[in-house]
Order: C-alpha cells, then structure tokens, then sequence
C-alpha cells in the first residue's frame, strides 16, 4: 500500500516562499516518480513539477519555472517541494502523487497514488 502524505502549507505575502514536503511509504520500491499538483477552487488539478527517483530527474510547469524546485531524500523516501517568489495565482491546494513507473509524465490520470493535500494561500 503506497501512502503520501503532505506537510507544509500555510499562508504567506506574495514575493514570500513556503517549502512543502510529502512523505511516502515506498522504501521497498525502486522505480517510481513522484509529482506535484495543484488545484485552485474551480479549476482542474494541474502539474507543477515532479522527480523520478532512481535516475533524479525533475521536470516542471512553465508556470513555476525558475521559482520553484523540486528535490527528494532517498534514506527518509521524503519529497520536497521549495517555493519562492510566491504569486497570488499560485493559491491552491497542493497534492503529491506517485506512479510505480519512471517517467516524465504531467498528467492526473497518469499517478495512482494521491496525498490528502496541504493549502497554500498567497496573498496580495
């Protein structure tokens, strides 16, 4: 059973930074990718960036490139998402999910493991 679990949101000025994690339950598993997403109150669920595990690989929105990063922690299986130069149009609720396969894919349907989401709020 594959569990995510997001850390990290709050509230915060634009031109501020948040950094949130995602822990996961996959020590046993070698090849998979995590992703990011996020979802604004009535829009659809959109990538914002993702990792694969074994070759490190990162790969990002248009939108967040250049502000935001995405990293990983073997030993702690712990994913983390660093953003800066937060704009209000980045509020949402922030999602992590993973898929058992490495790939660059930025697409909902394509992870079948979701965490439960953590608010991310910037203000104006």
């Amino acid at each position: 059973q594959v569990q995510l679990v997001e850390s990290g949101g709050g509230l915060v000025a634009a031109g501020g930074s948040l950094s949130l994690s995602c822990a996961t339950s996959m020590r046993t598993i070698r090849r998979y990718t995590v992703g990011w997403f996020r979802q604004a109150p009535g829009k659809e669920r959109e990538f914002v960036a993702g990792i694969t595990w074994r070759g490190s690989t990162t790969y990002y929105a248009d939108s967040v490139k250049g502000r935001f990063t995405v990293s990983k922690d073997n030993a702690k299986t712990m994913v983390y998402l660093q953003m800066n130069n937060l704009r209000p149009e980045d509020t949402a609720v922030y999602y992590c999910a993973a898929r058992l396969v490495e790939s660059t894919v930025n697409l909902p349907q394509d992870y079948s493991y979701w965490g439960q989401g953590t608010q991310v709020t910037v203000s104006s």
